[in-house]
Formats: structure tokens, C-alpha cells, sequence
């Protein structure tokens, strides 16, 4: 009784704020505020084996399925959401659309079969300094909804890159194009292999990071982002 009281003063004092507006207070556990969780601008991607995902990678990569959970745009919700996740220490973001969009991908013919979800490394130093992974979170939540293993330890960023902010497609490509590693290779083979991260933009940081796991012999690759950005 005592602890619930105390919640209650804190939360008059100290009330909790939906992470996408800012405004609307929230339940404990929560993130979002009602309105929130029904304007979120939600695709349906992954009801179909060709979309906007899977476009920006046509003549690239060999995927079995992709899609991304949210469409992002300048100002707008998702945006919101996103800076909290990288920026402002609500690794809980990732975990808690991770389990939502988790939910949507169990029931979803494109993604059955998988045998393991890779979130896309950071690189030591910018860990280090974040303190966590956002794509950690995302793959976390998604796989306690799909209840398909999760692991950071199997895909490494070894160099570190420069911004991909105002490259190219090909320039954000050369960038990273050599900052992956696979350290046990044996791990990937034969594995059907999600492979996930928190925005897509022009693709550059998924295909190299895709690429070293075809070239370490999985039987397919999929992915999903938490948003996709216009073009």
C-alpha cells in the first residue's frame, strides 16, 4: 500500500508522458498514449513479398522477406519515437514495438521458418557511448513475441564508420561496405536468419551487414526495420 501510494505522488509530481507526443500521461509499463497507439502510421509490408522494403534491395541481395513496422517522416511520430530510442535512453522503445511488431510477423506466411533474429552492430566505441544498442531492443522484443532466438554475439562492426548523414546510396555503401564481421561462421550456416535494424533509409548499412552472412552460408536472409524513411 505504501509503495502504491507513493507511485501515485510521483506520478502527480513527476506525471508519465507519451513518448510519441509529449503530452498525454501514460500508465506505468507504458509508452504510448492511446491516440498515439492507434495514429501510429503502421504499414502492412509484411503481407507482401514485394513492397517498399523489399524494392530498395531488388538486384542487390537475395531476400526472403522484408518489411518495416512504421513509415517514417520529418516531424511526425515515429520520428518522435526514434529519437527517444537513440538519443534520450527509452531503449524500452525498441523493446515494446519489437513485441507489437513481433506479434504482426508470428501470424505473417512471409516470416515462418526463421531459426534466429541478428540485430545490426554498433561499433564498440559508439556503444560504449550510447550505452546500449537500439537494434538490441527491437530484435529482444521481437523475439519474445515470435519466440525465435536472439543474439548480438554473431555479427561484429568492427570499423568504425563516419555519418551516413548527406551520402549517397553508393557513398553509404563504401562506407560500410567493410565495417562487418563474422566471427563464427559455422554459428550462421544453414540458419534461416532475420536480420533487423531500427530505420531504413537507402539500405547500404543492411546490405553490407546482409551480404557477410550470405557469404557465411545462411539458407535465407530476411529483415525488418522499426521504420522505413521516405524517398
Amino acid at each position: 500500500m505504501f509503495k502504491s501510494a507513493l507511485r501515485s505522488l510521483l506520478d502527480l509530481a513527476y506525471p508519465r508522458l507519451c513518448l510519441a507526443c509529449g503530452r498525454d500521461t501514460i500508465p506505468e509499463q507504458e509508452i504510448l498514449c492511446l491516440p498515439c497507439t492507434y495514429q501510429l502510421p503502421k504499414t502492412s509490408q509484411h503481407l507482401y513479398p514485394e513492397n517498399q522494403f523489399t524494392d530498395r534491395f531488388w538486384g542487390r541481395l537475395d531476400l526472403k522477406a522484408g518489411a518495416a513496422f512504421l513509415y517514417f517522416s520529418k516531424f511526425g511520430r515515429t520520428q518522435q519515437l526514434l529519437h527517444q530510442l537513440k538519443y534520450r535512453g527509452q531503449w524500452q522503445v525498441g523493446q515494446k514495438l519489437g513485441q507489437a511488431y513481433g506479434k504482426l510477423l508470428k501470424e505473417a506466411p512471409l516470416f515462418t521458418g526463421l531459426d534466429l533474429i541478428l540485430p545490426v552492430p554498433l561499433h564498440s566505441r559508439r556503444l560504449k557511448k550510447r550505452g546500449y544498442n537500439q537494434s538490441d531492443h527491437f530484435a529482444q522484443g521481437l523475439s519474445e513475441s515470435m519466440g525465435v532466438p536472439w543474439t548480438s554475439k554473431l555479427i561484429v562492426r568492427e570499423q568504425a564508420t563516419v555519418s551516413q548523414t548527406h551520402k549517397t546510396r553508393m557513398e553509404r555503401f563504401r562506407n560500410v561496405q567493410h565495417a562487418f564481421v563474422i566471427p563464427r561462421p559455422k554459428a550462421l550456416r544453414g540458419k534461416q536468419v532475420l536480420l533487423v535494424d531500427d530505420v531504413l533509409t537507402t539500405g547500404a548499412t543492411l546490405e553490407a551487414a546482409g551480404l557477410k552472412l550470405m557469404e557465411a552460408g545462411i539458407a535465407s536472409l530476411s529483415m525488418c526495420c522499426l521504420a522505413i524513411a521516405e524517398q
